[in-house]
């Protein structure tokens, strides 16, 4: 069954972040990546709908932004979600590295480390160029500080055979992870792979 997604709010500070209660506590499912990487297509090709704002400016993107998932009919004010998406703001594109920078200790950081309902980071990368520095470093965090992740490789659709396996094994290989999963937001392959992961997250928590 599709989930149907209803967008909650933008947060630019933890005072702003969805409560933890009956009505909010649900799972979430946080995407994060370089700028450009691909992270609301992807969650527009997860959600079937265009709820989350794609730009051709890497950057745009300054705000933790929520979306309930609902199962079912009825008034989705009145729903606990099944799972909430939270699309976070991207990292390491030059032209906005310094204000990202000044902005991630403020919010992202204390929502990484202490958001009890955070369930998984979906960190993504981009399979068309060499493995990133950022994503090593985002990938570290996480496991220093115990947090569930999974890493998805995005916009597999450019690549084909041997040149897309090559990629995927120095992203491996950079980045210290056993596992990547490929998707295309354009073709839409892999993502039923992904939502069974997020699926089984939801059976864990």
């Amino acid at each position: 069954m599709r989930l149907t997604p209803v967008f909650l709010l933008s947060a630019t500070d933890a005072a702003h972040f969805p409560g933890e209660t009956k009505t909010y506590g649900a799972p979430e499912i946080a995407f994060l990546g370089r700028s450009n990487v691909g992270k609301s297509s992807l969650i527009n090709a997860l959600l079937g709908s265009k709820q989350a704002h794609t730009s051709s400016t890497p950057g745009r993107t300054r705000a933790i932004n929520f979306f309930a998932l609902h199962e079912g009919a009825g008034d989705k004010k009145k729903q606990r979600p099944t799972m909430i998406f939270a699309d976070l703001p991207g990292y390491g594109y030059a032209k906005i590295s310094k204000a990202i920078s000044a902005e991630w200790p403020k919010f992202i950081e204390p929502y990484l480390a202490e958001r009890e309902t955070l369930a998984l980071a979906v960190c993504l990368v981009d399979t068309n160029i060499p493995p990133q520095a950022n994503d090593t470093v985002l990938i570290r965090y996480l496991q220093e500080m115990g947090k569930p992740y999974l890493v998805v490789g995005t916009k597999a659709d450019r690549l084909s055979g041997n040149v897309l396996a090559k990629s995927v094994a120095a992203l491996k290989k950079a980045h210290g992870v056993e596992e990547i999963l490929v998707v295309s937001s354009k073709t839409e392959a892999g993502t039923g792979v992904l939502w069974q992961a997020l699926r089984a997250v939801l059976g864990a928590v």
